[in-house]
């Protein structure tokens, strides 16, 4: 690896770790800003400067977290952050040789590689966080406590809560958890792969041509996954949690397909604009769009809808 390589990889990890500590403190906006940038110059090295300066990057950001932090919070960062940096864009940069074209590893995969890395996070933060349905229960109710008492008894005109609602909200938040835990991580690693990837383009250093996100499509296998997680979610107790933990990424990942869906199905209409603004502005504040979504995503991906009629290459070309 060439010298200035190694240094940009290098300072790359040392960006990555102090955006993390700098995530702690400070505004609370800020801090979720920071928060969801913290993999960015890992996954911009990967994508600029391939798997082995990601890597580097990695394993350097990781010791800053744990000489900045304690060893709870570099595992943590290394299951959630550094790792799948790694992966999902050495996966983004694979390729193979077919019939004298070049052809690249499909989104659908690599989606479901974050899929199955936030999974891995939110299961090890309640794991981390308890263990046991008891313990995240106590653990809730402090915060939600804590709160009400220091955050909600200052805003003017704010209601009343007593103990029976702190304890219904507590039992919302609980089974909330997973779901929030597993959204985000999905979210934070598909925003950074999107973003590294926008900005490599912009300079010219994306090795790999620009994929056609409207043609996006899952693997059959990921409807299993959904459908088993979904299923276990209802066992209840911490088995129940875990399970939610998973299942919402894969979620996640169906709705992006009936996003995709959406866009491959206006494209020639001249309503495609409205449609499109409407859908957008509607997920921000009617969440059972996103549900609708996953409904639509997990239909396409048994049926096919966008690919009925045309050859089997065309059908496995972006799963």
């Amino acid at each position: 690896m060439p010298t200035n390589a190694f240094i940009l990889a290098l300072a790359a990890g040392l960006i990555s770790a102090v955006v993390f500590a700098s995530a702690t403190t400070g505004a609370f906006l800020l801090r979720i800003v920071l928060f969801l940038l913290t993999p960015l110059s890992l996954y911009l090295t990967g994508l600029g400067l391939g798997p082995v300066a990601a890597a580097i990057a990695a394993i350097t950001a990781t010791a800053g977290v744990l000489l900045i932090a304690n060893p709870m919070a570099a595992e943590v960062y290394a299951i959630s952050t550094a790792l799948p940096a790694v992966i999902c864009t050495r996966l983004t940069l694979l390729s193979r040789e077919v019939e004298g074209e070049r052809e690249w590893y499909p989104i659908g995969r690599i989606t479901v590689a974050a899929a199955i890395f936030s999974g891995a996070f939110a299961i090890l933060a309640l794991i981390l966080m308890g263990g046991d349905v008891e313990t995240l229960t106590k653990l809730l109710r402090t915060v939600i406590e804590s709160f009400v008492k220091t955050e909600l008894s200052q805003i003017p005109g704010a209601p009343a809560i007593g103990p029976a609602e702190i304890d219904e909200i507590t039992r919302s938040t609980l089974y909330s958890l997973p779901w929030a835990l597993g959204l985000l991580a999905m979210g934070t690693i598909l925003l950074n792969l999107w973003l590294a990837g926008r900005i490599t383009l912009a300079s010219g250093r994306l090795r790999r041509p620009w994929p056609d996100l409207a043609a996006f499509s899952l693997p059959t296998g990921a409807t299993f996954v959904l459908l088993i997680a979904i299923a276990l979610s209802f066992v209840g107790g911490l088995a129940g949690l875990l399970a939610a933990g998973v299942a919402a990424p894969f979620t996640l990942a169906f709705a992006l397909v009936g996003l995709a869906l959406v866009h491959s199905l206006t494209r020639n209409s001249p309503w495609r604009t409205f449609i499109l603004a409407a859908l957008y502005v509607g997920l921000l504040f009617v969440p059972h769009i996103g549900l609708l979504l996953a409904i639509a995503g997990l239909a396409e991906t048994v049926f096919h809808y966008r690919t009925a009629g045309k050859p089997p290459e065309a059908q496995n070309r972006d799963q």
